[in-house]
């Protein structure tokens, strides 16, 4: 019988050494094939300024995975954002009686969070909070009739949990700087 079987296909063991050259690793960039090449990587924003030891939080999370929890903090502080994790409606509200005047300008849910209740969650937030107050949700990407209801309570962005995952730094950049106060100008003669 040998290397082939009855049905006449060919089989032998296979050795992965082509993969060097597809990928063009040893140093051998020209044998780089096209379609075949690293994606390029995405660079991290730079982080923002160090907030003020006593600043409130900007984003809050309904977050309960420990993965994405454990990420969403890490990138939280790679980029010096305050990421608060809550449980429920009641404890977020607890926390935004203790920032003060201050909203939040993202909260993160987990839409496969089922302690939180993301579906009837979200509607309450959206009203009570009204603008400035960005609304993300994450999912996997298969769940498109969860997507749809999500976005049709009022969520204002749905993501893949990869895509959500590889945007985390700029999202979290993006809504958690704080407005500078604006530099005084003497009036002009």
């Amino acid at each position: 019988m040998g290397r082939h079987d009855h049905q006449g296909i060919f089989t032998a063991p296979m050795d992965h050494s082509y993969r060097a050259t597809l990928n063009g690793e040893n140093g051998n960039k020209a044998a780089r094939r096209p379609g075949f090449s690293a994606a390029y990587p995405v660079a991290d924003p730079e982080p923002l300024p160090a907030p003020p030891e006593d600043a409130a939080s900007r984003v809050f999370a309904f977050v309960e995975d420990l993965f994405f929890l454990s990420k969403i903090q890490d990138t939280g502080r790679k980029m010096n954002v305050k990421v608060e994790f809550v449980k429920n409606e009641k404890e977020l509200a607890e926390r935004l009686r203790s920032n003060g005047e201050e909203k939040p300008s993202l909260i993160i849910v987990d839409l496969n969070n089922a302690n939180a209740r993301p579906l009837s969650l979200i509607p309450k937030l959206k009203s009570k909070l009204k603008k400035g107050t960005s609304i993300i949700g994450f999912l996997s990407h298969v769940q498109g009739d969860l997507k749809q209801k999500a976005q049709d309570v009022g969520c204002d962005m749905v993501l893949p949990r990869s895509v959500f995952s590889q945007n985390l730094p700029q999202l979290l950049r993006r809504h958690g700087a704080f407005d500078e106060p604006e530099p005084e100008t003497a009036p002009a003669q």
